[in-house]
């Protein structure tokens, strides 16, 4: 390319004028805008320059002897015609004028005596004219062969990418099969870990499944996402896990009874299950679920007495579900208690044991799969509705009659009987019928 200028280079003008006052005057001008400045007293010394000095920009006379500007631009075009021209007129000549920038293709006249400020701006202006099409040619230039480049690599590439894609594809195939079979392993192991303590009998036969199921439904009303929801499961299959190394009669007697030492070992077990767990990778989860399902909402609990939500939400659904079981298995208090005694005990426990929302969840379940008698339903005085009606007269704890059997419950008792639990501190719970 004959036009080498670019957006950093200093640009180089060549001024032709057979006035040397003319000459010096536009030297001057345009040397203090930082530009390179040629000169030449005729068209003739000019082509000679241009022969000579790469040159971006050429102002010429129009009326000069031998060669005047038109004949002058005409042969710049010719031979150079990436640099830009323009025409200084000092004579009113159109016809003249007109010749000029049809022969010389001319950027631009400027009539003599020019405006200072007016020719450095039309310099200026041609000046970042020819940048940008230097560089839109560059780029169309660029453009051309990197699509050439493009052109050649894309030859053959949808069969490349088939290819491809079928071995992806058939990776991704071994892999999900063999995903799966990790998977199935895995909750076979669990199933082992798990029917290890049930084989030692008793009352921990069918404990940890039953847990184990309704912890699953309780994450699912409670609206866990999958992974949290596995690692409720795997860990009420696996909450015992610490407990292999006690004696049977330890296992079948309620843990109120047990000796001061006795019990101190029993409550180490979920601290020595988490350990055995802790070494297997996909138990990340499972552990500390395992770990703290004996700590209570109010801070009472073991092995860490964490209180609230500082205990792992997995832990507070594993703690209802196994406590329910337990009550019933007669582990727990000094007796079996039948299932709605268990529901009833899960229920007034609520916000001390256990967390509110999440009593209030398995309440539900357990009434939706009606494994208790839903006839009578053990109730705090938040849980009321208007309609229900008591089944069972309602003591006051210093033992006189606060409420009659068959009362029927409306908003204004609902609202006192909360106001009574509230400023006593103490759980109230009411045995009702559900309103028809």
């Amino acid at each position: 390319m004959g036009w080498i200028m670019d957006t950093e280079a200093q640009a180089t003008l060549l001024l032709v004028d057979d006035e040397p006052a003319i000459l010096s005057s536009l030297r001057r001008l345009f040397r203090q805008h930082g530009h390179r400045i040629l000169t030449a007293e005729s068209g003739a010394a000019g082509l000679e320059l241009l022969e000579r000095e790469p040159v971006d920009l050429v102002i010429s006379d129009m009326r000069m002897p031998e060669m005047d500007g038109t004949r002058f631009l005409e042969q710049v075009r010719q031979r150079w015609p990436q640099t830009v021209r323009i025409l200084l007129t000092g004579y009113a000549d159109v016809g003249s004028t007109i010749q000029a920038i049809n022969r010389g293709e001319i950027y631009r006249y400027i009539s003599k005596p020019w405006d200072d400020n007016e020719i450095v701006l039309t310099v200026r202006d041609a000046l970042d004219h020819k940048r940008l099409e230097y560089e839109n040619l560059r780029l169309s230039e660029l453009t051309q062969r990197q699509n050439e480049t493009l052109k050649a690599l894309n030859a053959g590439l949808e069969q490349k990418v088939a290819e491809r894609t079928a071995e992806v594809q058939q990776t991704l195939a071994f892999l999900e099969q063999a995903h799966q079979e990790l998977k199935q392993g895995f909750l076979a192991t669990v199933q082992v870990f798990s029917g290890l303590i049930e084989l030692r009998g008793g009352k921990l036969a069918g404990h940890s499944r039953r847990v184990a199921e309704h912890a699953r439904q309780l994450a699912r009303r409670l609206g866990f996402d999958d992974a949290a929801a596995q690692d409720v499961l795997l860990a009420a299959l696996l909450h015992d896990i610490g407990k292999l190394g006690l004696p049977d009669a330890v296992l079948d007697k309620p843990f109120n009874n047990l000796p001061a030492e006795v019990r101190a070992e029993v409550m180490r077990h979920p601290v020595k299950g988490a350990m055995l767990l802790m070494g297997i990778g996909q138990m990340k989860g499972v552990v500390p679920l395992v770990r703290h399902h004996h700590e209570c909402w109010d801070g009472s609990g073991y092995p860490d007495r964490l209180a609230g939500l500082a205990i792992p939400a997995g832990a507070r659904v594993l703690a209802v579900a196994n406590d329910y079981d337990t009550l019933q298995m007669g582990t727990l208090v000094g007796r079996s208690l039948k299932p709605d005694e268990a529901l009833a005990f899960i229920v007034e426990n609520r916000g001390k044991r256990y967390e509110p929302a999440v009593v209030d969840a398995f309440f539900a379940y357990i009434s939706d799969t009606r494994t208790v008698d839903v006839a009578e339903l053990p109730l705090r005085p938040a849980q009321l509705k208007p309609g229900m009606a008591l089944m069972r007269d309602l003591l006051h704890h210093d033992g006189y009659l606060l409420l009659a059997r068959g009362h029927a419950m409306d908003a204004k008792v609902i609202e006192q009987l909360r106001n009574l639990e509230s400023s006593e501190g103490r759980p109230l719970v009411l045995y009702v019928r559900q309103a028809q």
